[in-house]
């Protein structure tokens, strides 16, 4: 797949932030996302948050910023159905997945936009694992199981990548928009992984900067979400 941009001077991102229970964090991460000087658009999800969220988005953030869309799941459904919501509403040339956690710095968006407007990439991926970027030290057994969920995907899609599993996407407008997505929860990751490498779009890595959370601190994928991934893998290996 191929789609050079000529105008990079002129661009418009739109960033999806898929937001479930986080009412410690939200404020911090718009904030953060807002501070960035790209020209921005910014997409919020809330995926039927209980704790809070909701009034947060609805009475604060929302009336503080012009650019900001705010939709709701009456549910929770998941990170996948949640991204899936907020996708129709994106209006900018290039779309970021921007969790809500403050695991993934927003600082590092220009880092992650670069391959797109240099006209290299339809797809980047950030990477938690290779480069000089800061990261937390921790979860010896989740960055295991990151592992080997990416080489089973690498496996599967013959790319190299060496964290399918980041949660710091950035994707050419038109081409998220033009791939049926079916996951709900988790299970995004691999399967978006699958479908980019099938329609052979041009895939970058760059390292980003991580600021893990522990289980304690609000972490939410478990080791059913890796069993799903495994399942999610293969699935979309075979087909849509």
């Amino acid at each position: 797949m191929t789609g050079e941009r000529t105008d990079t001077a002129n661009y418009t991102l739109s960033v999806l932030i898929p937001v479930y229970n986080e009412r410690a964090t939200i404020e911090e991460i718009v904030a953060r996302v807002q501070r960035s000087p790209i020209p921005k658009q910014v997409v919020v999800v809330d995926d039927g948050s209980t704790d809070g969220t909701v009034e947060i988005v609805r009475s604060v953030i929302g009336p503080r910023y012009a650019n900001l869309t705010a939709l709701y799941h009456a549910v929770n459904r998941g990170k996948g159905a949640a991204i899936r919501t907020g996708i129709p509403a994106c209006t900018g040339d290039f779309i970021v997945i921007q969790d809500a956690d403050l695991e993934y710095d927003p600082a590092d968006l220009p880092t992650l936009l670069q391959p797109l407007l240099d006209g290299r990439a339809d797809v980047v991926f950030g990477t938690r694992f290779v480069g000089g970027a800061a990261h937390r030290v921790h979860l010896y057994w989740h960055r295991l199981g990151n592992g080997i969920l990416t080489t089973l995907s690498n496996m599967m899609t013959n790319l190299n990548l060496t964290d399918m599993e980041a949660g710091y996407k950035a994707f050419r407008a038109e081409v998220l928009k033009s791939i049926h997505l079916r996951s709900n929860r988790f299970g995004f990751e691999p399967e978006i992984t699958a479908k980019v490498a099938r329609r052979k779009c041009r895939i970058y890595e760059v390292p980003v900067s991580y600021s893990g959370r522990d289980y304690d601190e609000g972490k939410k994928i478990g080791w059913r979400d890796g069993l799903a991934a495994l399942w999610t893998i293969v699935r979309y290996r075979i087909g849509d």
